[in-house]
């Protein structure tokens, strides 16, 4: 991979297309990826007089953050990102793309909910959710013993032994069993829940996000989230600042900035800029442009993902008022074991539930929707839904999602090394994988690296 970079970069630039001219931009900084932190950075950077491009392969900007518009009624339904943290930071990045927010409960709902087992397609006789409030409260006090983790992984040497265990034994430790089903409904696509280790929990689910169920979270006033990206885009396009469904070919870089080659609908461009930012997920596959020496990739290499997918079901054969958790019967806490469908949520949408469903490591999405169907069958072939020939009106796959690695490379100072790239030969790299899965955290996470970006 390394060789594909200096290949490249031996040829003068009109070379690169095969004989035609290429065009060359130059930016202050080049972000790859226009997700969630990709497009945070590059609004904040214009806003700091820097000038930017960002290199997305889709063809819109959001990642995640994805908004089906059902064709009979016209109304949106939020199958991606649903909503975001209500502070100061969330407020001011919606202002400035001139979005208006409203405010949202995550715990109330006006749809009833039925708790079958999927596997049996029967429900769970006797069954009822624990009222999570006095181990959430215990959960609470020990999240405060660790108040960096909600910005990175800035992990203290050693780190605490609580942080390492599995979740279930720190479960057990502290004696919150009553939120765990709350935990599991929430922390979708973290894996095994009761396996991974306690680090992760606590970042997915920590201090922020519970003062969210006590406060409210945010949405769109339009419960149309993607608005916020389609605004961010068209700022984007009119600063020259967006190339989408446009990929990096290869990439130079040292430490006065990178030349990075990208192929674009309208053909070859080359781009010089004085930082490059990486927003994207960390598969070999994406970094495989970049110029990644084997000391930096040997940290790459230790991470898993998992597997996490939405979707949206017509003619399901469920009440249109109802909900459906899946809830085994006979397992630990009534969690059912991955891979597995979390549920069926009515969306207020006659006709719509959405799926979500999720896996340890990344399935082909054909499988999954499968698999989905068939829950359906048998959910109808005993009687708890009623007859029906289900389809979906939009599937998507979010896959990878959630990137771990293990308690050992935890242990032997993993983040301090990955921590260490940022800045190495004009390079950064922002985004879920260096916070978590949760926009309003990953916006701070990349504002606490504009500083440097800028420097």
């Amino acid at each position: 991979m390394v060789l594909t970079a200096l290949f490249f970069a031996s040829f003068p630039v009109f070379c690169l297309g095969h004989g035609y001219p290429v065009d060359t931009l130059s930016r202050d900084v080049c972000i790859v990826g226009g997700g969630s932190a990709g497009t945070y950075a590059a609004i904040r950077l214009l806003d700091l007089n820097q000038t930017v491009i960002v290199v997305e392969q889709q063809d819109r900007l959001g990642g995640n953050t994805q908004t089906y518009i059902d064709p009979v009624t016209g109304a949106p339904i939020d199958i991606g990102v649903v909503v975001w943290h209500n502070n100061a930071l969330v407020a001011n990045y919606f202002q400035r793309l001139n979005v208006s927010l409203i405010n949202i409960n995550e715990l109330e709902s006006p749809f009833v909910t039925i708790y079958p087992d999927f596997q049996t397609g029967r429900i769970v006789p006797d069954y009822a959710p624990t009222d999570p409030t006095s181990a959430l409260q215990g959960y609470v006090e020990q999240l405060l013993k660790y108040p960096y983790l909600d910005n990175g992984f800035n992990l203290p040497d050693p780190v605490p032994a609580d942080l390492l265990i599995p979740f279930v034994d720190f479960v057990n430790k502290y004696n919150i069993s009553a939120a765990v089903s709350l935990l599991f409904e929430t922390n979708e696509g973290i894996g095994n829940l009761l396996e991974v280790p306690t680090l992760y929990v606590m970042k997915y689910f920590g201090l922020t996000l519970v003062q969210g169920f006590g406060n409210g979270f945010v949405a769109t006033a339009s419960h149309d989230n993607s608005q916020l990206y389609e605004s961010a885009q068209t700022v984007l396009t009119a600063a020259n600042a967006v190339l989408l469904s446009s990929n990096v070919i290869s990439t130079t870089r040292d430490d006065n900035g990178a030349k990075i080659v990208v192929s674009t609908p309208a053909g070859l461009k080359q781009i010089q800029c004085k930082r490059l930012v990486l927003a994207m997920p960390p598969t070999l596959k994406n970094l495989a442009p970049f110029a990644f020496n084997s000391t930096e990739l040997s940290l790459f290499r230790q991470f898993s993902a998992t597997g996490y997918y939405s979707g949206l079901i017509r003619n399901s054969g469920i009440p249109d008022n109802t909900s459906l958790q899946n809830t085994a019967a006979h397992s630990m806490y009534n969690l059912p074991t991955l891979p597995c469908i979390y549920g069926f949520d009515a969306t207020g949408v006659p006709g719509l539930h959405q799926v979500l469903y999720a896996s340890t490591v990344p399935l082909p999405i054909a499988a999954v929707k499968a698999e989905i169907i068939k829950t359906l069958k048998r959910l109808q072939a005993v009687g708890t839904i009623s007859p029906s020939l289900p389809e979906f009106a939009i599937f998507v796959s979010h896959s990878p999602f959630l990137f771990t690695v293990s308690v050992n490379a935890i242990q032997n100072g993993f983040y301090t090394r990955l921590n260490a790239l940022q800045g190495v030969r004009s390079l950064f790299l922002t985004g879920a994988t260096f916070e978590t899965q949760d926009s309003s955290l990953i916006w701070q996470f990349t504002e606490s690296l504009l500083p440097r970006i800028v420097g």
